[in-house]
């Protein structure tokens, strides 16, 4: 990893504690261990400041370029659940996919389990969109 752990903003790191504490509730075993996962990689996540944060960590909002070491790419919006919408490519934090990619740089390489089973996934890009994010709205 690029910065040693996960690197979160302060209020999405508070966000997304609270998302975690719904993790019981999620019916699909896939995403109650992603979300599980997610919630112990916090546990060792650099907490930052807004105006510390590096642009190349995926964060809410950001447009991201993921390849996978089966050879395949994915760019999507990381975003919160209410807003997730896979025709326009915008993929909850909720999600495995979504779980996965919080907190990492670009170059930095992970692995995940996915519904289609474990996968190498690199963050290739992250763009970020800078958009405001409503931390009342939770699901």
């Amino acid at each position: 990893m690029k910065y040693g752990s996960l690197v979160i903003e302060k209020k999405e790191y508070v966000l997304l504690k609270r998302l975690m504490n719904l993790s019981g509730f999620y019916k699909d075993d896939t995403l109650r261990k992603s979300v599980i996962k997610l919630y112990g990689e916090l546990e060792t996540a650099h907490v930052q400041d807004e105006s510390e944060m590096p642009s190349d960590v995926v964060r809410l909002n950001s447009e991201v370029t993921v390849r996978s070491k089966a050879g395949w790419f994915k760019t999507f919006q990381l975003v919160m659940p209410k807003e997730s919408d896979l025709k326009d490519d915008r993929i909850s934090i909720t999600t495995p996919m979504g779980s996965a990619v919080i907190g990492y740089a670009e170059g930095d390489s992970l692995l995940w389990d996915f519904p289609s089973g474990e996968q190498q996934l690199t963050i290739e890009k992250v763009v970020q969109k800078n958009e405001f994010i409503n931390t009342n709205m939770i699901l």
